[in-house]
């Protein structure tokens, strides 16, 4: 089932592309080790800001170090910030979700009052909070994101499982005296899960924008160790003569970002094909 929908999806020329720009990225990430041409770290103060050129593919900051090196392995972080931080807020949101859908009740209104409350306080401003009082790192952040963005995969997860517990098989699953656990994870979590992947997918944009935010501001990925947001803020002191600095960054988080997204909706279309009938 899954696998004929990602070949519906990759239908789409939109998705598809979104598909191809997703692979280069992590290619690149990859082999950033093998095809960096210097160390990222490298400072060289006989190169400090020079312009592109076949030397210096993206240029070179303020400390000598040539950008393009930086932009790999930078790459590597921002992407694996993501990746894991959709899949910490996935986890909790499936767990919490199919808990609320499956038992109903009580638990079910605690669980979606718990989800309102957490969805009136701004994510952002909330990980900013929590961030002043840890120490900043790639692990720190990751897990702040994850914790702090579960909450629409909770209610996505619930509404397939309510919709799906009336369901005729689940009802003669239940007769038959099938437990708990076996129609949970037998039966109602495989049918839930292309929804689910297409929030995973959408979601992982987002947290590569909320990380490079983050490492924008200072709170995020710490030098000398790369990741887009922290480039950027390398950039700003030099944006009036130093446009590279500021200009690659932010093609590579916008490139990520939308290939990112024209799969999930691609995904989606292919999940709904009234959703996009009505766009």
């Amino acid at each position: 089932m899954h696998k004929s929908l990602f070949k519906k999806a990759l239908s789409n020329p939109l998705a598809y592309a979104g598909f191809i720009i997703i692979s280069l990225i992590f290619l690149l990430a990859m082999l950033a080790p093998l095809i960096s041409p210097y160390d990222p770290n490298e400072i060289n103060v006989k190169a400090i800001l020079l312009s592109p050129s076949l030397q210096h593919w993206m240029g070179t900051d303020g400390l000598g170090r040539d950008v393009l090196s930086r932009m790999l392995h930078g790459g590597r972080v921002s992407l694996l910030v993501g990746l894991v931080a959709v899949g910490i807020s996935t986890l909790i949101g499936i767990i919490l979700g199919a808990i609320a859908g499956f038992y109903r009740g009580w638990v079910d209104v605690f669980i979606m009052r718990l989800v309102d409350v957490m969805l009136s306080i701004p994510s952002f401003f909330l990980i900013l909070a929590v961030i002043a009082f840890l120490t900043p790192s790639i692990i720190n952040i990751m897990i702040v994101i994850g914790l702090t963005s579960w909450m629409g995969v909770t209610r996505l997860v619930r509404a397939e499982f309510l919709s799906l517990c009336d369901r005729e098989y689940i009802l003669a699953s239940r007769t038959l005296g099938a437990k708990d656990v076996r129609l949970i994870f037998r039966h109602l979590l495989p049918n839930s899960l292309t929804p689910i992947i297409v929030s995973a997918v959408l979601g992982v944009a987002g947290a590569v924008l909320m990380e490079s935010g983050l490492s924008f501001l200072g709170l995020g990925v710490q030098a000398p160790q790369a990741s887009w947001g922290n480039i950027l803020t390398d950039g700003k002191e030099y944006i009036q003569f130093a446009w590279w600095l500021s200009l690659f960054p932010g093609l590579a988080i916008l490139i990520t970002v939308l290939g990112y997204n024209l799969l999930g909706e691609g995904l989606r279309d292919a999940l709904d094909p009234r959703s996009g009938s009505q766009r």
